[in-house]
Formats: structure tokens, C-alpha cells, sequence
């Protein structure tokens, strides 16, 4: 499925250490990190978590336990298998994307790549051990998956 509508959103760090993220559709979403998932909830009644699997591969799994995968493609951006593609305004790199689809047009958007629509769980299972071998175990703070207020311009994204 090609990218059918896109939106960009900001993360602010709570005191609390969570993460309240704001779209530009209106949408707002609380974020809590936890051992390998985020925890989300939006104002709109839906919630689930997300998992990385992989380096650029994620897991949304819905409360009422549908599922899709979203493929992190730089800059900020993430592509969802039902064809949205969010933005991270709130890092270097999520502002630089969002410039860069803004002079780029069509032709950054033709380079991403889309999730799969489906894995099995040995599939998954997989990609976690394949990346549970890369990783040393500690935040580098300058990966995809680093802090919440990580302002390191790469991804900027805490697994979509």
C-alpha cells in the first residue's frame, strides 16, 4: 500500500518521564517507555504498544490485538503498513525530513520502503534475537531507540 496521508507530530518529555506527543491531525498520545515496548494511549480511546523488531522494523499492537508494522526510513519518519506516514517534528532530523519531503516532493516519498503486512512469531522472534546480538545492551542515545528527549538528529523516534 502506497503512503496515503501523512502527518507530522512533536514529542514533549514529561516531568514524569513519559512522553506526551501531539499530531497535526489534532490527535494527542501519552507514552510511557518500558523494557523493550512503549505503552500508548491517545484522547481518542485507542491504546497499545509498540516494539522495535529489528533496527528499522516496528510492532504496533492495539488493545484489541490488531496488529500492523511500521518501517522507520530516516529522518524522522516512519511508514505504516496501512499506508500513513508519521513525521517527527521534534529533533533535528525529524524537522530536516519534513523540510526535505517538502523540497523533495514525490521523490523522497518514492524511496521509502514498505513494512511487511504480516510476520509469524518465529519471524519476530528472529529479528529480536538478531537484534538483541547487535546491541551491547546499553542506550547509545544516538539510535532510533535512545532516550525520549534524544536530540541527536538522526531518527528521533521511540519505535514509531
Amino acid at each position: 500500500m502506497p503512503v496515503q496521508r501523512q502527518i507530522t507530530y512533536t514529542d514533549e518529555l514529561l516531568a514524569d518521564g513519559t512522553a506526551h506527543r501531539r499530531y497535526s491531525d489534532g490527535r494527542q498520545e501519552w507514552r510511557v517507555r518500558g523494557p523493550g515496548v512503549v505503552t500508548w494511549r491517545d484522547d481518542r480511546g485507542n491504546a497499545g504498544t509498540d516494539e522495535p523488531l529489528g533496527p528499522k522494523l516496528v510492532k504496533r499492537v492495539y488493545r484489541n490485538g490488531s496488529v500492523v508494522y511500521g518501517r522507520e526510513a530516516g529522518y524522522g519518519r516512519t511508514l505504516w503498513g496501512d499506508g500513513l506516514l508519521t513525521v517527527n517534528r521534534s529533533s533535528f532530523g525529524g524537522r530536516l525530513g519534513v523540510i526535505l519531503a517538502g523540497v523533495a516532493g514525490g521523490a523522497l516519498l518514492g524511496g521509502l520502503v514498505m513494512p511487511p503486512d504480516a510476520l509469524t512469531a518465529a519471524e519476530e522472534e528472529e529479528l529480536r534475537r538478531q537484534s538483541a546480538a547487535q546491541s551491547t545492551g546499553s542506550d547509545s542515545g544516538g539510535s532510533e531507540y535512545g532516550s525520549w528527549d534524544d536530540d541527536s538528529g538522526d531518527d528521533g523516534g521511540d519505535f514509531g
